[in-house]
This record gives C-alpha cells, structure tokens and sequence, in this order.
C-alpha cells in the first residue's frame, strides 16, 4: 500500500472512529447488540423478522445511528444463536445449526461454560479480521464501481439475483417463482415516467406501491409468528449454572486453526448473495470433519465442531456489508432489509455512498469493531441472563410482536390499508413455507426490481433504444456471461440439491 493510500486509511479510520465514539452512537451500537443477542438466544425470533420490526422506529433516528443500531442486530444475533445451540440443543438462529452438533454434548459432558468461551473466542477473532478485510476491500472495490453505467449496473442486479436463485433452498422453480412475483410487486404504483398507475387495480392506497417495511413485516414477522405457534416445543435447559468457562492449554491447541480456517471460509461465503453465514457454517464444519486430527470426536463434543462454524458464521454475517456498502447488492435478506432502511433515509445504496456520507460509511465499519467488543463483555458475564429469558414461553411473545408490528407499520402512513396488506403478507409467507418457497430471492427482487427497471431504461435512452448495449460492453457482458453460467450450474444434477443442504449431509 502506498504512503498516500496509508495515510488517506488512517484518516478515514479516525473519522469512522469520531462518528462511532459518539456517546449516541456507542447507546445504539450496544442497543443493537444487546437485542441481536436477545433475539438469537430466543428460539423462534429471528434478525430478519427484528429488523423488519424495528424498521419503522429506526426512521426517527440519524441515518447512521440507525444503520449502527440494525448492523448490531444482525452481526450479536450469531453470537446469541450459539447459546441455545450449546445449552438447549436447539439453534436460536439458523447459522447455528450446526453448533449443536457438538456444543450441545459438550454441555452434557460438563463444559457448557469451555463451549460458550470458544464460541465467543472464534466469534470475537473472526469479526475482527472480517471488519479488517472491509476496511482493505471495501474503497477499491467501490472504486472500480464508480466506473460503472447504467447498463453495467443492470447486469450486476441480473447476476445477484441469478445467484440468490442459484443458492435458495429447495426448487429451483421455486426460487424463479418468488424473484418473478416480487419483480412485479416491485412494480406495482405509479411509473416515474409516464406518471400511468400500474396494476393498482383502481385502489387508491396503492398509487403510491407497496411498502417495503409492510412486506418485510409479513414475510418474516407475521409468517415467522405463525410457522412458530404451529411448532412451538417445549424447552428444557441442559444446565442453569455455568462454570469453568477458561479453555485449558489442550483446548487452545485444537480451536486455533479451526477459528482461522472457519474464519477464512466464513469471509469468502459472507460476500455470495444467499445465507453466506450459513452456508459457511456448514462448509466449516464439513472441511474441519476433514482434516481434523480429531475427527472421531465429531458429534460427540469436539471442541473443533464449535470454533469452526461459530468462526464462519460470524465471519460471513459481517464480510456480506461489503456487497451492500459497495455496490449497493444485498448478499441475503437483512442486507436487504438494510438497503431499504438506506433509501427510506435518503440516501443512495452503492459505491457514491463512501464518496458522498463517508461519515456513515466508516462510522458503521468502525462500529463493528466496538459492536463485537461489547459482544464479548454481554455474552459471558450475562449467560445467567440469558439461561432465563430461553425459559420465556412463546404464547407470551408472540402477543407483544403483534402489536408491535400493527404499531410500526400504522405508524409509517397512518393508514390501516397497510396493516391489512401486512396481514395478507403474513398469511402468504405462512403459505410460501409450506409450500417449500423461501421468501428471500422475492424479498431482494422486490428490492432490486425498481432499480433494474430505472437502470434498464438509462441504458436504452443513452444507446437510442439498443438492447446490444448490455453485451457490447464488456464489464456489462461478463456479468451477463456470469449470471447465465450460475443458472446453467443449477442445471446440472450435482448442483441440484441447494448447497447448504449438501454441506448438511457432509457433516
């Protein structure tokens, strides 16, 4: 790194370091922690379903107060989710699944308290070293961007949801179907252009398009309430008082190369669109069953099955702000969740954003940092705080959430229009998982169709209406060439099966 691009680093460290430090900010960022915590410890909330809920009280909030406090959320809800994992047997949030495997028989074995420590250990490091390669990648990256024109950007949108589509769950019909149906609810409102209403069916409320906190809401709050009422189970606790949480010098030896290669599977999964927390959890813990010396010990507490996969999904919940904050493509769900709390706020999803808010910008990257220290400290000491609130049954939630998500999205127009439609969100969510449909491809094409429509019709007005635009460029066409080469994969029968699901058949 040159002297000038060393100097201009440190500069642009210490503005995210005051923006960050600020006493406001540093209330949010360990709000937001604190609650990612909360939400992974409870079986049956989620970060997306949280995010999509406290969507409407982060618009009060100074933009990048707001982003601090959702990013929290997001990257404290896989710390939480190991603690369920490890104590309960059952994972607070899905990137700990695999943790199960062996923290919980870990705990049966009486070292609930080394599991707990090696899960905030891998997690700590492996968040760490993710911010830093945000730090290094993240202004190149949205340099090269800059370079970018309409008809580049169109094709970038083309791939990332060809590759939400590619890494969904279950059928790829399935997939199709969810990113054809949210493109046209993308659509739905008054075309910019032509000032023509577009399938409103003559209802007023709809002039103005469907509200991006009102299909998040449903989606993932109100489905995600429902799905848990039909299976809540009951939950005992494998052990209420923990101790002993200090790795022996043994213990040491065997999670130090497994935190540093889950940490490095985790960073490079973290940037694909899909789960890349999950899928690097399980790939993870796959290649450590590998190439541990230890792998006899798999499923019946190795220590190994804790650091590696905790250490990926860390890793790749905070390596997936890169896409966003770059290039303005939501890597999963919250990212798009993020996007959308970006444009409610005014501000422009992309690679102008670390040009035009490079206080936001950095101030969010610097926060991460502060984020996972605080992660540290609540973890540990509060474990007893956390054993109790996973004994809360779920018939005395899910009453509070409701109202809470009526409350938000009333809130954002004052219509209750947007509480029905909220409401037949939910019921259709409910019905997609039944079905076997993941929501997540719909919700990034309801996010990226406006803006692939916009980018779509700047391309054709500055070519005259020429649709070789797209492939006469060659950053534009290798995109293309990209996308249409990771749909042709799925295609094939050894990619047939999502990815995450033969990650699960390896462990």
């Amino acid at each position: 790194m040159s002297p000038v691009r060393e100097m201009e680093l440190i500069d642009n460290i210490a503005l995210g370091l005051s923006t960050a430090i600020t006493l406001g900010n540093l209330l949010y960022c360990f709000g937001g922690v604190f609650l990612g915590t909360l939400i992974g410890v409870l079986p049956g909330l989620g970060p997306t379903a949280t995010i999509a809920m406290l969507l409407p009280i982060t618009f009060t909030l100074p933009p990048v107060s707001a982003l601090i406090m959702l990013a929290g959320i997001y990257y404290g809800s896989q710390y939480g989710g190991s603690t369920t994992s490890i104590l309960v047997n059952l994972p607070g949030e899905a990137a700990s699944v695999v943790t199960t495997l062996d923290g919980y028989q870990m705990a049966r074995r009486g070292r609930a308290g080394v599991a707990l420590a090696t899960s905030a250990i891998g997690s700590f490091f492996a968040g760490t070293v993710a911010t830093l390669l945000i730090v290094f990648f993240a202004p190149p990256l949205a340099e090269i961007a800059l370079q970018f024109g309409p008809a580049e950007f169109f094709s970038l949108l083309v791939l990332g949801l060809i590759a939400s589509v590619v890494l969904a769950q279950g059928s790829l019909l399935h997939a199709i179907g969810m990113v054809v149906l949210g493109l046209f609810l993308g659509l739905i409102g008054t075309d910019v252009n032509s000032g023509a209403q577009r399938y409103t069916f003559e209802i007023p409320d709809l002039a103005d398009g469907i509200g991006f906190v009102v299909v998040a809401m449903g989606m993932f709050g109100l489905a995600e309430i429902i799905r848990n009422l039909e299976h809540e189970a009951h939950r005992s606790v494998m052990i209420t008082k923990i101790s002993g949480l200090m790795p022996t010098r043994e213990d040491w030896k065997r999670m130090i190369a497994p935190i540093l290669r889950g940490t490095a599977i985790g960073s490079i999964l973290g940037i694909l669109p899909g789960s890349g927390s999950i899928l690097g959890s399980f790939a993870a813990y796959s290649i450590e069953k590998k190439v541990s010396k230890n792998s006899a010990e798999f499923g019946k507490g190795a220590i190994e099955g804790v650091a590696a996969p905790e250490s990926a999904n860390n890793a790749g919940a905070q390596t997936s702000f890169i896409p966003m904050l770059t290039l303005g493509i939501p890597s999963n769900p919250i990212m798009a969740l993020m996007i959308g709390a970006m444009i409610i706020q005014g501000i422009q999803p992309g690679p102008s954003v670390i040009n035009e808010q490079p206080a936001l910008f950095w101030g969010i990257i610097v926060s991460m940092w502060i984020g996972n220290f605080f992660l540290v400290i609540l973890n540990l000491p509060l474990i007893g705080l956390w054993v109790r609130m996973i004994m809360v049954p779920y018939q005395l939630l899910y009453p509070a959430i409701l109202v809470f998500c009526a409350i938000g999205v009333f809130s954002l127009n004052n219509r209750e229009f947007d509480i029905y439609l909220m409401g037949l969100f939910g019921l259709m969510g409910y019905v997609f998982s039944k079905l076997g449909c993941e929501p997540a491809p719909m919700l990034l094409a309801f996010i990226l169709g406006p803006l692939m429509e916009e980018y779509l019709r700047r391309a054709l007005l500055i070519s005259r209406g020429n649709p070789w635009v797209f492939v006469q460029r060659p950053i534009s066409a290798t995109l293309l060439a990209l996308a249409v080469l990771a749909m042709c994969s799925v295609l094939i029968p050894a990619f047939g099966k999502t990815r995450e699901e033969a990650f699960r058949e390896e462990a």
